[in-house]
């Protein structure tokens, strides 16, 4: 199996004050057991904007951790990430909800592990769940 890891498990991950931090550190050693650990790009591209961090810290980080970066996302994962975003803003508009509160990348994220057949392990199982049915969520 192959696990697919959101950007707020590895941001609880490396803030030791973080309330979820514990469990980040369980959950990815749960999940290193079951198989292969990767991020899609958008992920490594939401981490490079956090507080201290650069290309280099990140490229050694998912090195010695053995996180795979998986830089493609074809046009099935961009047509997917569209079409459930779409669904998302028309749910919000119709509960009189603001403008959309997420932004795209959520969607890619969930739309990379959808069509590739992965786990997503996420902090944001609610959001994840209601826009992607299908997708296995942990912490389940």
């Amino acid at each position: 199996m192959t696990t697919s890891i959101d950007s707020n498990v590895i941001a609880a991950l490396w803030n030791y004050e973080d309330p979820f931090n514990a469990f980040a550190v369980e959950k990815l050693s749960q999940a290193r057991v079951l198989g292969k650990l990767v991020v899609p790009g958008p992920v490594y591209a939401e981490l490079l904007g956090g507080p201290l961090r650069d290309e280099a810290t990140l490229d050694r980080f998912f090195a010695e951790t053995g996180i795979a970066i998986d830089w493609t996302l074809g046009e099935e994962i961009w047509r997917e990430a569209g079409r459930v975003y779409r669904a998302y803003v028309q749910r919000r508009s119709r509960s009189g909800g603001q403008l959309s509160r997420r932004i795209l990348t959520d969607f890619l994220i969930g739309a990379h592990a959808v069509v590739r057949g992965y786990t997503l392990l996420t902090f944001d199982q609610r959001l994840y769940a209601a826009s992607f049915p299908s997708l296995k969520i942990l912490p389940d």
